[in-house]
């Protein structure tokens, strides 16, 4: 038998940035990471800024963080080229009064974020991770990640013995009642701890007093790394694919392309699983207010009016993992749009505008595809069934840009474990670095 061919370096690089992005304040912080190594500033949204053509910068608001490279034209001039995607995925995220002691055991409360499939967290071996927010001596705010990434959670299914029904009723667990973990057993139930489980071993993984811990925002986690798989290589098996794939793929391009009169900008926005309403979310304006900035006051040729001059000479690329077809239910897909897992990167339409993209800028995005010889794929929901959405027709219609909805085809979407393919990262790359080093986009 044959060895199986070698992993892309994408592909691998892929795996690890999901792996150091357990939440998304953990992946703008891996993103901050790499893009200030390669040379790019940080920005801060209270100062004042002198952006200079052909450099790079990056604004960090919360869960979203922005990179730019300056073009080495005016934005009015060069016009925008923009990639967007998101970092949140949807999980389990714990209560700001979480300790709950029910019959010898230590439980953490829960609550759920997006439209997660709740069975896939039973019986998984679960860390937390998250942002801790501290007080010093002298009522000084400070912020702490914190990443405990060993098994000490877990949410338990109840035996089958106990609940024979599930063979003909299905699997309903209460959300409020069923989902809550186990942390550890309660060796005196009858003595109230003022401090609390959570705070003691948070204070223990951040080294401090649990007394200075005010609050925090954390999530649980899957332990188990992302890994290839398949027969051949051909898969991967991740947690959060959707969508640190297309952050990752964005941020690669970004780092990849050379400066061009065009300016280009990675958008890896927060909170899209649950609608994007949010200050950090595509519905907000922190974008519009990065572009606003450089085009008309503190970027290279600003001048009044330039930012509307600026999108009419742009696009945006908005990537969130799509829909493969599922061998074992494919009757749910459209049959004429069944996207492959391996087959390049899917084109994502929908008449009711759930998605961005038009035939313009569906025939943009082909035709990167063909300059780059990578095969693509396209995507409608079936007639019958209610579609879903993404940021791209969100970010559209505040910033008025044409844009196309693609993502690299998926399976287990919103499960704790997802799969894609181990092909597809390079070919999304490849497509993006072509698009931001375009320099004339057709009319």
């Amino acid at each position: 038998m044959t060895a199986p061919p070698p992993i892309h370096s994408t592909t691998r690089d892929l795996l690890d940035f999901i792996h150091a992005s357990p939440t998304p304040d953990h992946c703008v912080a891996e993103v901050q990471r790499r893009l200030e190594e390669a040379g790019f500033v940080g920005l801060d949204e209270g100062e004042r800024w002198a952006l200079e053509a052909g450099r790079g910068y990056f604004v960090v608001r919360g869960g979203t963080i922005l990179g730019v490279r300056v073009g080495t034209a005016p934005a009015a001039e060069g016009g925008l080229r923009l990639l967007g995607a998101h970092t949140d995925s949807p999980n389990l995220r714990i209560k700001p009064l979480a300790d709950v002691r029910s019959n010898g055991c230590f439980q953490l409360g829960v609550e759920t974020y997006g439209g997660l499939l709740e069975y896939t967290w039973f019986d998984r071996d679960l860390g937390l991770a998250g942002r801790v927010m501290l007080r010093s001596d002298d009522g000084e705010l400070e912020s702490r990640l914190v990443r405990v990434d060993r098994p000490i959670l877990r949410v338990p299914s109840l035996a089958i013995h106990l609940n024979r029904d599930i063979r003909e009723q299905g699997f309903k667990p209460n959300r409020q009642q069923h989902l809550a973990p186990l942390l550890g057993l309660d060796p005196s139930p009858e003595t109230s701890d003022p401090v609390g489980a959570l705070r003691h071993l948070l204070a223990g993984e951040l080294d401090v007093d649990p007394a200075r811990i005010l609050t925090w925002d954390l999530s649980l986690m899957d332990v188990v790394p992302p890994a290839v798989g398949g027969q051949r290589g051909e898969f991967i098996f991740s947690p959060r694919l959707d969508n640190q794939a297309m952050s990752h793929a964005s941020l690669v391009a970004l780092l990849r392309a050379e400066a061009s009169p065009a300016t280009q900008v990675i958008c890896l926005y927060d909170h899209e699983e649950i609608g994007s309403g949010s200050a950090t979310g595509a519905e907000g304006s922190v974008v519009e207010d990065l572009l606003r900035r450089l085009c008309e006051s503190e970027g290279p040729g600003a001048e009044t009016g330039a930012l509307p001059r600026a999108i009419a000479r742009g696009a945006t690329i908005s990537a969130d993992m799509a829909h493969a077809v599922h061998p074992n239910y494919a009757d749910r897909h459209e049959p004429q749009h069944m996207p492959r897992l391996g087959a390049g990167p899917v084109i994502k339409i929908n008449t009711q505008q759930r998605y961005a993209t038009t035939a313009a800028t569906a025939g943009l995005f082909e035709s990167l595809c063909k300059d780059e010889n990578v095969p693509y794929q396209k995507f409608v929901n079936r007639t019958d069934l209610a579609c879903g959405t993404t940021i791209g027709p969100i970010a559209a219609a505040r910033l008025g840009i044409r844009t196309v909805d693609v993502g690299n085809p998926m399976l287990s979407m919103h499960s704790i474990r997802e799969m894609a393919s181990s092909e597809d990262p390079e070919r999304m790359v490849a497509v993006m670095t072509r698009f931001l080093e375009r320099a004339k986009l057709p009319v």
